[in-house]
């Protein structure tokens, strides 16, 4: 038996898989699981570890069973968790492209996680290198630092460690993981001042963005991927990645551009821009020919 369970309908349509997808960082995340329909999904609350088991039982009812010492906030924080605090009711697609993918994909919410650090450790690790490589990173610590997932789950999964367990990882086992030294010392550094940065969820966007890029090592981009995840932020852009500005160009205007161009682009829509680019990538129009450089890849393990 789940030590905690919750049914509720969502307050707008609401794809589970679709909605909570954007928290799984790539095959294999430990803390994150499809199984038969389900998502596993592992956190660490106030109170303690949980898993958390979200199902689909109807186009309108959700269910979320979780386990652990967490379990309570867990629950209660699942509609959150899967969109409702998101609010689609002021976006307008205004262009043809987005109508039709506003159209395909009804059900796709902004999900809000609440935890914020939790969400910033994977943020910093993604930064300035090849996503495969950054999950490959993660994969890594979580199976050596994380604990064991409380709950019947379908297979082992871990838990992420507590801010002080991040900050005691020595410097030779995030070479291990293929961590370069800023990124690493960006993330213990913040494990430093975690309740400092968790405190970012009860922000306005505005102020959580100005909170968390106080700190070394956190600048625009990463406080906008930590914003689309724990804060549920609709109007986030990851300003300063690698692809997204040549991407949103060529769904939009069939050309590549710069970040100011994507910023001017987007202006539309302002207040919802992340659920523009989400709703882009839905529609695989996030896409651009292939050609120029790409991102290396860089074994810091290596160095």
């Amino acid at each position: 038996m789940a030590e905690h369970a919750l049914e509720w309908r969502p307050r707008h349509p609401t794809d589970l898989l679709q909605t909570v997808g954007s928290l799984r960082r790539g095959p294999g995340d430990p803390a994150f699981l499809v199984d038969a329909g389900a998502v596993w999904r592992t956190t660490r609350t106030a109170t303690g570890p949980a898993t958390i088991r979200l199902t689909q039982l109807a186009p309108d009812v959700l269910r979320a069973q979780a386990w652990g010492a967490g379990a309570a906030l867990a629950v209660a924080q699942a509609p959150e968790l899967c969109g409702d605090r998101d609010d689609p009711a002021p976006f307008d697609p205004l262009i043809d492209p987005l109508r039709d993918a506003h159209r395909r994909n009804p059900g796709l919410r902004i999900p809000r996680t609440a935890a914020v650090f939790e969400a910033l450790v994977p943020a910093i690790l993604e930064q300035k290198v090849i996503t495969l490589q950054a999950h490959a990173s993660w994969r890594w610590l979580l199976q050596r630092y994380g604990t064991d997932a409380p709950g019947p789950v379908p297979r082992p999964m871990k838990v992420v460690p507590t801010p002080a367990e991040w900050a005691r990882i020595p410097s030779w086992e995030w070479h291990r993981a293929g961590v370069d030294p800023r990124r690493s010392r960006t993330i213990v550094e913040a494990a430093r001042f975690a309740d400092r940065i968790d405190e970012a969820s009860a922000l306005s966007p505005e102020q959580a963005a100005a909170r968390l890029t106080l700190f070394p090592g956190i600048g625009a981009w990463t406080a906008a991927e930590v914003a689309q995840r724990a804060l549920g932020d609709a109007d986030a852009v990851s300003v300063g990645d690698y692809h997204l500005a040549k991407q949103v160009g060529h769904a939009l205007a069939g050309r590549d551009m710069t970040d100011d161009e994507m910023l001017a682009a987007l202006e539309p829509w302002a207040g919802q821009r992340y659920r523009v680019v989400r709703l882009l990538g839905s529609a695989g129009g996030l896409r651009r020919p292939r050609r120029g450089p790409k991102l290396p890849f860089v074994d810091h393990r290596a160095r």
